[in-house]
């Protein structure tokens, strides 16, 4: 049984080692490596400011268009109760299109 000694009924160690390294090693080596990192930070600092400005255009695009879409309802409203057919065509083409091709089938949606 002395061969298989690490199968005992002892827990396990799980905490990594402690390590120490000198200030003698960081003093060396991180001059070498700062502008580097300095140089990849600021690229993706740069990335990201490009991925917000164009994100921020594509913000505004669609806040306008809400806009619009948010005063032609409101303007809708206010003229449903007396609007006609034929005026909610003109604005709506496509729906006059839709139901002149259910009547010309003789589909009346049942």
């Amino acid at each position: 049984m002395e061969h298989f000694h690490f199968l005992t009924a002892s827990t396990p160690d799980l905490k990594p080692p402690k390590r120490h390294i000198s200030p003698k090693y960081v003093d060396t080596v991180t001059p070498q490596y700062k502008p580097k990192f300095d140089a990849l930070v600021r690229t993706d600092i740069q990335l990201l400011v490009g991925r917000i400005e164009r994100g921020r255009g594509e913000i505004l695009k669609e806040s306008e268009r809400l806009e619009k879409e948010i005063a032609e309802v409101q303007e809708l409203k206010k003229k449903i109760s007396t609007m006609t057919a034929n005026e909610y065509f003109e604005k709506h083409p496509e729906l006059k299109k839709k139901f002149d091709d259910e009547i010309r089938n003789d589909y009346w949606g049942y």
